[in-house]
């Protein structure tokens, strides 16, 4: 704002020194010297930051314009109005009445002045009421940065106490499965194995004595060996989750990671019936599907990418489709030859479509 309010003001200095050659007037000293003093005064008047200095240094801008009007040059009227606007924007910030205190000295001024005085008031108004609005809106835009800031100080703020809390939760929980887990196995399994290794301590004491008491202690201790391995295998298979959860589950995570990582919008459909796919298959299904949503953020230039995964009567069909640019003429790099390979390593086929958006198709067969 102050810069061009300075540029205005030389750019007035210079027409008046401009206009004095031109006419060749006669007392140029005085015209110099009131010039130098209006000019050192309004460069003090950005240099003191304190309102009420600049409200003086501004009344004495203004003396000064008027003295030269009246004594030296009629010309110097010219340097009043800006001077007159920066005053009344101080105390109002309504631009009527800027402009209206401004305009006022064309009525008491020369008749041969009043033309070019009433062309410098308008456009000093002009460039105040511009200088102004941009001011106030960088202010505005500086407020709005201040606030965004703080909000996203403490969202980060909000983030990091929940991923603290998240992973305090995940120890947590890591230490109870682990307390649950022994606690299950010292009163399951080590119970039938102490019984068992008593019954054995017995029959071989027994041995030499009474062989068919031996041989029952053993028997029991045989029976009590068979529910103790029993337990340990509930026990794991209980531990140990479905195969088709930890692969729908971790391909769920991988498209949901990928959806916030790169604004692309991702969405998965499945059926329920997911029981029958193979660890191998999963393997393949979530390296096809990456490597499809890679090229789909890459090249596609789409807004939607949808992955279905769907288990038929024979076979296993996994569609990646995205709403994008398609390829009239389908140039097979490293990546979809790659899937092409690990599809056919289990009997699979991999189909590549790009008209209407581009979309790649993994069949599997169903291994029975």
């Amino acid at each position: 704002m102050e810069s061009w309010i300075i540029f205005n003001k030389l750019a007035l200095i210079v027409f008046i020194a401009f206009n004095c050659i031109r006419t060749e007037v006669q007392n140029i000293s005085w015209i110099v010297f009131f010039i130098l003093l209006y000019f050192c005064i309004n460069i003090a008047i950005y240099i003191f930051k304190q309102k009420q200095i600049k409200g003086i240094l501004l009344l004495l801008s203004i003396g000064i314009s008027i003295i030269g009007y009246h004594f030296v040059q009629p010309l110097i009227i010219v340097l009043l109005p800006l001077s007159l606007c920066e005053l009344a924007s101080n105390v109002t910030e309504k631009k009527w009445i800027i402009f209206t205190i401004s305009f006022i000295p064309i009525f008491y001024i020369y008749k041969d002045t009043q033309a070019i005085y009433g062309l410098v008031t308008i456009f000093s108004f002009m460039i105040l009421a511009l200088t102004t609005t941009y001011n106030n809106r960088i202010l505005q835009n500086e407020k709005q940065i201040d606030t965004l800031r703080k909000a996203v100080h403490k969202l980060t703020k909000s983030l990091n106490e929940n991923h603290e809390f998240i992973r305090q939760s995940e120890y947590t929980f890591k230490l109870e499965e682990r307390n649950r887990i022994s606690q299950e196995i010292h009163d399951k399994i080590g119970h039938s194995m102490t019984g068992a290794l008593i019954q054995m301590e017995a029959a071989k004491r027994l041995i030499d004595i009474d062989k068919d008491k031996a041989t029952e202690l053993l028997q029991n201790a045989i029976n009590i060996s068979k529910d103790g391995i029993e337990n340990i295998r509930l026990t794991l298979k209980n531990i140990k989750p479905p195969t088709e959860q930890v692969g729908i589950h971790r391909l769920k995570l991988f498209i949901d990671e990928f959806s916030a990582k790169y604004d692309l919008k991702t969405t998965l459909t499945h059926d329920e019936n997911l029981d029958i796919i193979s660890p191998i298959q999963w393997k393949i299904i979530h390296e096809n599907v990456t490597e499809a949503l890679t090229n789909a953020r890459k090249y596609s230039d789409a807004t939607h990418v949808s992955v279905d995964l769907k288990v038929l009567n024979k076979m296993i069909r996994i569609e990646v489709k995205d709403n994008g640019k398609g390829a009239d003429k389908i140039k097979k790099g490293l990546g979809i030859l790659g899937m092409e390979e690990r599809t056919a390593s289990i009997n699979g086929k991999v189909i590549v479509d790009g008209t209407h958006g581009f979309s790649v198709t993994t069949l599997l067969p169903i291994q029975l």
